[in-house]
């Protein structure tokens, strides 16, 4: 599948959730509960914010090594997936020490409202 192609799938909260599940890394999904309980979103909600996070925010290094990433796998989708939620981790972890939707364009909106672009 085409990077374009299934990065576009996972803007469905559906697809993302299956995708997440698909993975079958349970550590991975345990921290996307925790963070995403934070923003009140469900699995879905956050990997498909994520994704669009990462195509919006992520700096060309990132996107270096995502591609370099890709190139060493054989399920190439996982690496994309495994790769954008942990960025999209790291960076709401990192952020945690802030109240959650503090400079969110969200306002703290309801619920699957973050950052969503």
């Amino acid at each position: 599948m085409q990077l374009g192609v299934f990065l576009s799938s996972l803007k469905d909260e559906a697809n993302a959730a299956e995708a997440l599940d698909a993975i079958g890394d349970i550590v991975l999904y345990a921290e996307v509960l925790e963070v995403g309980a934070r923003y009140d979103e469900a699995p879905g909600q956050y990997v498909s914010a994520a994704v669009r996070r990462y195509a919006s925010r992520a700096s060309d290094e990132d996107w270096l090594g995502l591609m370099t990433a890709v190139e060493k796998v054989d399920y190439a989708e996982r690496a994309v997936l495994q790769r954008i939620v942990q960025w999209a981790l790291a960076k709401d972890t990192t952020e945690g020490a802030t109240p959650p939707h503090s400079g969110c364009p969200c306002g703290g909106g309801p619920a699957g409202s973050h950052d969503h672009l």
